[in-house]
């Protein structure tokens, strides 16, 4: 059985060619998103590892918010063993644009770069400030986003907004440093940092010392208030803090490769169905001649775990190459990754593709292997193999009924019982896609033959007599049909949740937009902080081109016992109260939002430093997630009373109609020209910026299911290729009755268009009804958007693509000898 097995695949090298490259594909993606991930996390080893090595020894402060003393640091050099020491500054400096305005979306971070052997820093071009007070380096991203170079001169604002020059002397690499990556980095000497930033103490303290014993001698010189790490330790932590966000990447990544994997699983589960009922014959023979049914199962078997093992050794090729593509596309874009570590396959990877390509392919063979031991012996004296026909059995409809009626409920309790935005709301819409999903898997023979008929119905008019043929072929197998359609299916359904999820997003949240910023221009600084002067409003309400101006202040204090932000409101202001009223609102009364736990009537207490502890009724709860008015509101007038002359947070700006947006625009931008820190955003901006955001998704995740699709195509093009195969007799029979080559062509086009048009159309479906499920269970008061102009080219892009994919059957059936084709059998 054995030789046979082997005879059997030499004999028929072409026919799992197809069900080869579908195991290609999958194994290739994951074993691709292994080798990235693989390539990634060396890269940030090598990296810190690099610079930690540096280190013998490193003290942190315990939270996030805490430093060093200059104390700890002087204790630290008393040491002996310690051949140096230096305390490393890391605060907010903004460094100003050539616009005048503070650069990025945060503050940049400035940081002390020392000399010597503790030197981190990575200066890519030019040299560090070295004692220069005077001199600056700054990270190369950003140095390109504001388009500075080694030698001009720079301007960073220090704690109290003042602005000082520096000359740029060097561009630096944040390197695997994700903060870094985000913010921006401006390197000055200690000194200079400590000055720009008002730091009142260190970030970390590095030490440098050949000493044994060296982390207990100055754990015990610091006391238990700090950390104390090996440089060994602060290069693993520092490797696991990096490797956080490509671990969420890969997660994902490989979520599109188990979908891969699971189509492909499909079709190689049709393609050993197919080859299975085409060898009725060969294994009827074998029977005869002694071959025992467990030799029979094997021997199907061994012949998928070949094919398997082949295919996937070729996958695991493809993954390299795909994870070298997408690093060299990485490293392009200058993404925040070193891809520049040495692209591997490293033995857990190629396990690992091997092992998911083997399973999969013999799992997928196992239930044709179970019909080849079914095939009696008498069967070998049959002329020609016979059609197997399908019936809905009683249990088909049973299972079916039991899964669609289980997940529809259970979609349901998800999308309109439990509380939109939280996580369990989307996992039980996931669960009862998965329900739903199986029953309509279940249900597929049946749902073939009618859906058939009615797909064919135009190509079966247009078309003529070719066209009856393929719409009637198309039904004629509904289990084959089904198995077939139902992989592109997969696809398709993935692709138009995504496309109704995003467009039903950028539609709620723009809704929200308008409703919770009915703006033109929103002023602001980084970080939101209140640091707009009142005159600026003041100014931009004589201003005849604006219709409105509100304002936003806040401030911190402690609010029944708890630190928030308390703040007012001045001007057109919707406050989205969703129990109480805020009509009449004056002193003594507050807001609050509703997710503080905090109760309509309630009296709370604020304690600030101006006004002592005041008692606050609540008389307003606010819906914290639309909101656009701090966690606790008080009256303007009250407020002034509470706190100091706090400056403005936020001033929203409306346009006056028919006032040309250019025109306003240099409005705003002339009232805050003196206040480098306050940035002018217009909502149209903000939107277009969100837009950007969910079509780049969109795009991402549409390109990385056109894998599955691909893998749909090459099962459509697979099961025509053996349908073309089985029904030799049949084809040469309708040549000689008159059909034409090109009508033969065109029998089978139109029959793989049927089959790729029913695949589409169930996955539109029951993508677009879980599209809404999953939007509602994610945002609170969702409205429903369909793409129908894109979804519309992915019913389309799937019967012409199903067209492709009989190219070559429907050319090699045209081909074939009428007179040697009715005498197979």
């Amino acid at each position: 059985m054995l030789k046979s097995a082997l005879a059997g695949l030499r004999a028929h090298k072409l026919r799992l060619l197809l069900t080869s490259l579908a195991i290609m594909l999958g194994v290739g993606f994951i074993a691709g998103t292994f080798v990235l991930n693989d390539t990634v996390q060396a890269g940030f080893a090598q990296r810190v590892t690099a610079d930690a090595a540096k280190v013998d020894v490193a003290v942190l402060p315990k939270g996030p918010d805490a430093v060093l003393p200059e104390r700890v640091l002087e204790q630290i050099r008393a040491l002996d063993g310690v051949a140096e020491a230096q305390g490393l500054i890391r605060a907010s400096a903004p460094v100003l644009g050539k616009d005048g305005k503070t650069a990025g979306n945060a503050p940049t971070t400035a940081l002390s770069i020392v000399r010597g052997p503790l030197d981190r820093t990575d200066i890519v071009s030019g040299t560090g400030p070295g004692t220069d007070d005077q001199a600056a380096v700054l990270d190369k991203n950003t140095a390109k986003a504001q388009g500075f170079q080694v030698g001009d001169t720079i301007t960073v604002l220090d704690d109290r907004q003042r602005r000082h020059q520096f000359k740029l002397v060097g561009l630096l690499d944040p390197g695997v440093d994700q903060e870094l990556s985000y913010t921006g980095a401006v390197g000055f000497t200690a000194a200079t940092a400590q000055r720009m930033s008002g730091a009142k103490g260190y970030r970390e303290i590095d030490v440098a010392g050949p000493a044994p014993g060296l982390k207990q001698a100055v754990a015990a010189a610091v006391g238990g208030a700090y950390v104390v790490k090996t440089g060994g330790e602060l290069a693993d932590d520092l490797a696991r803090a990096a490797g956080v966000e490509t671990r969420t990447l890969t997660l994902g990544l490989l979520m599109f490769g188990v979908v891969a994997m699971m189509v492909a699983a499909l079709v190689i589960y049709n393609t050993f169905n197919i080859l299975v009922a085409q060898r009725t014959r060969e294994m009827a023979l074998l029977r005869c001649i002694g071959a025992t049914r467990g030799q029979v199962f094997g021997s199907i078997l061994l012949e998928s775990a070949l094919v398997g093992a082949l295919a996937s050794a070729f996958g695991l090729a493809i993954g390299y190459g795909l994870a070298s593509l997408t690093l060299t596309v990485l490293s392009a874009l200058d993404a925040p990754l070193p891809t520049d570590a040495a692209v591997t396959l490293t033995p857990a990877t190629i396990a690992a593709g091997l092992a998911v390509g083997v399973v999969v392919t013999v799992c997928a063979a196992l239930l044709p292997a179970r019909s080849a031991t079914r095939v009696a012996p008498i069967a070998a004296l049959r002329s020609q193999v016979e059609e197997q026909t399908f019936r809905a059995g009683l249990l088909r409809a049973l299972f079916s009924t039991l899964f669609l009626v289980a997940g529809l409920a259970t979609t349901s309790v998800g999308a309109f019982v439990l509380q939109p935005g939280e996580q369990v709301s989307l996992l039980v819409v996931m669960a009862g896609g998965a329900l739903t999903f199986l029953g309509v898997l279940i249900l597929g023979p049946v749902l073939v033959k009618p859906m058939s008929a009615l797909v064919g119905w135009i190509p079966g008019k247009l078309f003529g007599v070719p066209g009856r043929l393929a719409v009637d072929n198309s039904g004629r197998n509904p289990k084959r049909a089904a198995t077939t359609t139902i992989a592109l299916t997969i696809g398709v359904t993935l692709m138009t949740l995504i496309s109704v999820v995003t467009a039903s997003t950028r539609l709620t949240m723009t809704a929200k937009l308008d409703d919770q910023f009915p703006i033109d221009y929103l002023l602001a600084s980084q970080e939101r902080d209140s640091v707009i002067p009142r005159s600026v409003a003041s100014e931009l309400r004589g201003r005849p081109e604006l219709a409105s101006v509100a304002q936003i202040r806040e401030a911190k204090a402690t609010v029944a016992g708890r630190r928030l932000d308390v703040g007012t409101f001045s001007g057109p202001i919707d406050p989205y109260v969703t129990t109480g009223s805020m009509k009449a609102f004056g002193p003594g009364q507050a807001a609050v939002a509703g997710n503080l736990g905090i109760r309509l009537g309630e009296s709370i207490s604020l304690k600030t430093r101006k006004a002592g502890t005041v008692s606050l009724k609540v008389v307003a709860l606010l819906d914290g997630t639309q909101s656009s008015l701090p966690p606790v509101t008080v009256a303007e007038t009250a407020f002034d009373t509470y706190f100091e002359a706090v400056p403005d947070s936020r001033v929203l700006i409306n346009v006056r109609d028919g006032v040309p947006p250019e025109q306003a625009r240099k409005v705003v931008d002339a009232a805050v020209a003196a206040y480098p820190t306050v940035r002018v955003t217009s909502s149209t901006e903000v939107r277009g910026q969100f837009d950007e955001t969910l079509d780049m998704l969109l795009m991402i995740i549409t390109g990385l299911l056109g894998l599955a699709i691909l893998i749909s195509l090459l099962g459509i093009a697979n099961t025509l290729s053996l349908s073309v195969h089985e029904r030799t007799r049949e084809s040469a029979l309708l040549r000689a009755l008159g059909l034409t080559r090109p009508q033969l062509r065109r029998m089978l086009s139109i029959e793989a268009l049927v089959l790729g048009l029913i695949g589409a159309l169930v996955g539109v479906v029951l993508g677009g009804a879980f599209g809404w499920a999953a939007i509602r269970a994610m945002l609170d008061g969702a409205v429903f958007s369909a793409p129908v102009g894109q979804i519309a080219l992915f019913v389309v892009l799937s019967g012409v693509a199903g067209m492709l994919a009989a190219v070559l059957p429907a050319r090699r059936a045209a081909r074939a000898s009428i007179v040697g084709s009715l005498a197979t059998g």
